[in-house]
């Protein structure tokens, strides 16, 4: 149940005011703070990208280096989607939903951004035609490349409760994990892994979560265990 408001603080225009430019200068603090820890993020050093994958996907199989189309960019979201599944995660699915209509924009900006799973390429098309998207998504199954990047975990793993992920070993409670991954191509055709980030980390990419922020209920996850009880992938609202 959504927490009740009633009973919130009440005041005149002017205190209102007052209130809010207080709020304001906490708000042009964070905003200074995360210009600076973007900064520090891309001047991450990088780590070469040796071993060799194929993807498959609507252009056929495909090297990493060939899914940056052109551009020196490349972002990853790491889309939970088990070979063994039927259809993607809800939560990722929710995740797609905000970043399937940017990606032209992107483009724009030297970037190319997709998404990579381990379910066979075949699954990826028909849920991704039920969902309307349109964002390239491409299949790493028979390649290590999920595990080696830590958002796909082995049964051995899941038994003993310490896969690695988030750059810890911890229980992830699935056999797939959430997560992004940043790639920079040079001139000279030369990969590179530049960051990853998982789990509360990206909630960045995550429009609507922002948008919930800033109304007064919030995300309204609190009360419960698993904050994301609500999601459902966006056909199956109402139920």
């Amino acid at each position: 149940m959504a927490r009740s408001l009633d009973g919130h603080k009440v005041v005149s225009e002017n205190d209102w005011i007052d209130a809010r430019k207080l709020l304001l200068k906490k708000e042009k603090e964070f905003t200074i703070m995360r210009d600076q820890l973007n900064r520090l993020r891309q001047e991450l050093p990088w780590k070469p990208v040796t071993k060799q994958y194929l993807f498959e996907g609507p252009n056929g199989k495909q090297t990493l280096a060939e899914l940056f189309d052109g551009r020196s960019q490349l972002i990853v979201y790491h889309f939970m989607f088990d070979p063994s599944w039927d259809q993607g995660c809800s939560h990722c699915s929710f995740w797609a939903d905000n970043f399937n209509e940017i990606i032209v924009h992107l483009n724009q900006r030297d970037v190319t951004m997709i998404a990579i799973s381990r379910a066979p390429y075949s699954k990826l098309v028909s849920y991704e035609e039920r969902m309307g998207w349109d964002f390239k998504w491409v299949s790493s199954y028979n390649t290590d490349f999920n595990f080696d990047y830590n958002v796909s975990f082995t049964q051995e793993d899941l038994d003993k409760k310490k896969a690695f992920y988030n750059y810890d070993l911890q229980d992830t409670h699935s056999l797939e994990r959430e997560g992004v991954s940043i790639f920079y191509k040079d001139s000279t055709g030369r990969v590179f892994h530049t960051y990853s980030a998982y789990a509360r980390g990206i909630d960045m990419l995550n429009v609507a979560y922002h948008y919930l922020d800033l109304v007064p209920k919030g995300r309204d996850e609190e009360e419960h265990e698993f904050p994301q009880f609500w999601v459902r992938r966006h056909d199956e609202y109402g139920k």
